[in-house]
């Protein structure tokens, strides 16, 4: 008998230490969206937050912690630094985000000292003035730039040479303007700052993203000069032309999605990057790309990290071109 029972028990001990670790379950959620209200990373975080709270894949509410700074840089540095090993933390990125990474904007810091999650989608730039603007046209905002280069500073949400100020700087160059460098661009912490300052009178014109913009149009407080999509958007964007069908063969389309800290549990990122993949094909984050002008792309893990990498690659090799970087 006593051979039985300690048989048995061997038995329960192998099958309890054969058996795979607890599942990760997330707690006290959070999202850092590195930039001010209002702006694209902010965006991306309270709807992928909303949504994941939607379909009850965290508990409560997830926070959202705008960290302003470097154009992503003080996050990048918070989340390497400080919370390298939080497993209920995201961080909102973006090609604004592989950016500054390719252009070596924050020092000491790689893309491979975090862990890329997965996308929601692309975010289609945008070129836009103010709702009383004498402009209506990407065509005639070049040629003022081209006649008086001064007289336009174009807002953007990212810092000098990242990827706001990049599609402009695109945009310029198939608009036959050959000295790129001298495109007035004034850079802000966000999207949302930037049109307040188009509002305001302070700047001519506006770079960024259709997402962060959505509200603005909506209000009628901007004008829509062109999207930098190959063909015309649907939805609410529909009616805004493209820059190609004005002669400006420009596409400028940000990747919008997540990275976690470089140490976080394989268990929780697994969860983490299901849970972005569950939220991306739900139908209410459908709803949410129709309405505002999100394109799909989705790719998550490892297809996202290899991803990044080559957006890296192609934002250096750009950047060179354009003199951004030697």
């Amino acid at each position: 008998m006593t051979k039985l029972r300690n048989l048995a028990m061997t038995m329960v001990l192998g099958l309890t230490l054969a058996s795979p670790a607890l599942a990760f379950e997330p707690s006290a959620s959070e999202c850092i969206a590195p930039a001010a209200p209002g702006g694209g990373w902010d965006f991306t975080c309270r709807q992928v937050g909303k949504t994941l709270q939607d379909l009850k894949l965290v508990p409560g509410t997830m926070q959202v912690a705008n960290l302003v700074g470097g154009s992503g840089g003080v996050a990048f540095a918070e989340v390497v630094g400080k919370r390298d090993t939080d497993d209920n933390l995201l961080v909102a990125a973006s090609s604004a985000t592989a950016t500054r990474l390719a252009q070596g904007a924050f020092p000491g810091y790689s893309a491979d000292q975090v862990r890329w999650v997965g996308s929601v989608g692309a975010d289609y730039g945008i070129i836009a003035v103010a709702k009383d603007s004498p402009i209506n046209t990407l065509p005639e905002l070049m040629d003022k730039i081209k006649s008086d280069p001064k007289s336009v500073a174009v807002a953007g949400g990212s810092a000098v040479g990242g990827w706001d100020h990049l599609k402009v700087l695109m945009a310029a160059k198939k608009a036959g303007i050959d000295d790129v460098r001298s495109v007035k661009y004034v850079a802000f912490e966000g999207g949302g700052e930037a049109v307040t300052q188009l509002l305001a009178g302070s700047v001519q014109a506006f770079s960024g993203d259709a997402s962060e913009a959505k509200g603005f149009v909506d209000s009628g407080d901007i004008k829509v000069l062109a999207v930098l999509a190959p063909d015309r958007m649907p939805g609410d964007f529909s009616s805004f032309p493209t820059a190609k069908e004005q002669g400006i063969d420009v596409i400028g389309a940000n990747w919008r999605g997540f990275y976690a800290p470089g140490k976080m549990d394989d268990a929780a990122y697994q969860y983490w990057v299901d849970a972005i993949q569950k939220v991306y094909m739900s139908d209410e984050w459908k709803q949410v790309m129709a309405q505002n002008g999100l394109a799909p792309l989705d790719k998550s893990g490892p297809e996202f990290t290899a991803f990044v990498n080559q957006s890296i690659a192609d934002i250096q090799a750009l950047s060179k071109e354009i003199g951004i970087i030697k």
